[in-house]
């Protein structure tokens, strides 16, 4: 970009930016750069925040040609660029290519809480979780599905942009998803079949190898499902809760605890992942907690318990993987939280998920129930035996 006249010399902009080879048109005040741009209603222009204080001088030039509709390269919207023009975007189906075009403007145009910047602007590599987590949090006010779809497009275009080197690193990693309300997310069991052979599959692979997935999604998606339990409830499973009759829940939010008696499915995911952990403890040479309660059935790789983040993580990652794999569809995603709904609609005992209300029991159980036809009757035995009681 070219250089415009000399600038008069301004002591608040930071010391390491050479004041003569600003861009045309960026200015500095109260710590942030800002351009200007004509207001949509006329009148007076309006300051655009384009970057804080810690800028550096290639990035403000980077910066205002972007502003001026070139997607410079390590931005968002360079590495969106790339991905929607990759074999890998073009192998997609229609609906979902039109899907990720939308989100990838969605995430390009939002304006960020940090700075008030586009974030299709900013530098991938210069972006943070809370960035993204604001983003999330800010859009979830309103329609939280659409917060979950931009997330969950960004962290795989960033992953893919890791991969070939657009940018070193996924801001979209780490970031809580936004609580869909309303929207249980429940398999329908071929979904759920298909899902869980996939996750067996890949969790028999290699640890890091490509293609490979966290081995303790499979048989803890089988005790979520069997048990009806929350992700968290399955997370913190301890020897503890193993009983001859069968699996003790540790259920929240106030829902009642019972056990779940053992079967095939059951015994088979429980044991699968006392082995896993086994392996990790004598790989680390981690000494057996000697307590039940202190011994987690499911670890990761070191040995040590498992935290609920990355459990969510493992999950989505797994879910990437079957909607990449063509095993489902991005509509047929579904969370780990919707196997206790899948779970409860399956059951007989519609309150073995431990909910004291008829209410939350409803809400859990999706059965349709099937009812007879409604048909003619006779009223005048009713009316007879209505009349003799004197009614």
């Amino acid at each position: 970009m070219t250089r415009g006249r000399k600038r008069k010399f301004n002591p608040n902009i930071p010391k390491h930016i050479d004041q003569n080879a600003l861009p045309m048109g960026i200015y500095f005040e109260h710590g942030r750069w800002y351009r200007r741009e004509p207001c949509p209603e006329g009148g007076n222009s309006r300051k655009i925040t384009i970057a804080t204080a810690t800028a550096r001088l290639s990035e403000l030039h980077a910066l205002m040609e972007a502003a001026n509709g070139t997607a410079i390269r390590g931005t968002v919207a360079f590495v969106f660029e790339q991905y929607l023009d990759s074999d890998k975007f073009k192998k997609l189906g229609t609906k979902s290519k039109s899907n990720y075009e939308r989100n990838a403007k969605q995430v390009s145009e939002y304006k960020t809480l940090l700075n008030g910047a586009p974030l299709g602007n900013l530098f991938v590599d210069k972006l943070s979780v809370p960035v993204f987590q604001l983003m999330v949090d800010a859009v979830a006010k309103t329609t939280p599905t659409k917060a979950n779809h931009m997330l969950r497009f960004a962290r795989r275009a960033f992953s893919w942009g890791v991969q070939r080197g657009h940018c070193k690193t996924n801001p979209g990693k780490g970031v809580s998803l936004a609580e869909e309300r309303g929207e249980y997310k429940m398999p329908p069991h071929p979904v759920f079949k298909a899902v869980l052979k996939f996750a067996r599959e890949r969790g028999a692979l290699t640890a890091h190898t490509e293609g490979s997935l966290s081995p303790y999604l499979a048989p803890a998606m089988e005790l979520a499902y069997a048990c009806r339990l929350r992700g968290i409830e399955v997370n913190t499973l301890t020897d503890a809760d193993a009983y001859p009759e069968g699996i003790l829940s540790n259920r929240r939010k106030g829902s009642l605890d019972n056990v779940t008696k053992w079967n095939k499915a059951t015994r088979a995911a429980w044991d699968e992942l006392a082995a896993l952990r086994a392996a990790a403890f004598l790989r680390k040479k981690r000494p057996i907690p000697m307590r039940a309660s202190q011994r987690f059935l499911i670890v990761n790789q070191s040995g040590t318990p498992l935290q609920k983040s990355s459990l969510d993580s493992a999950w989505q990652r797994l879910m990437d993987a079957a909607v990449e794999a063509k095993v489902i569809t991005d509509d047929q995603r579904f969370t780990l939280h919707g196997l206790k709904h899948r779970g409860i609609t399956d059951s007989t005992d519609k309150a073995s998920g431990g909910h004291k209300s008829p209410q939350m029991r409803q809400r859990y159980d999706h059965e349709v129930p099937i009812v007879e036809p409604a048909a003619e009757r006779e009223f005048s035995r009713e009316f007879s035996r209505d009349k003799k009681k004197g009614t």
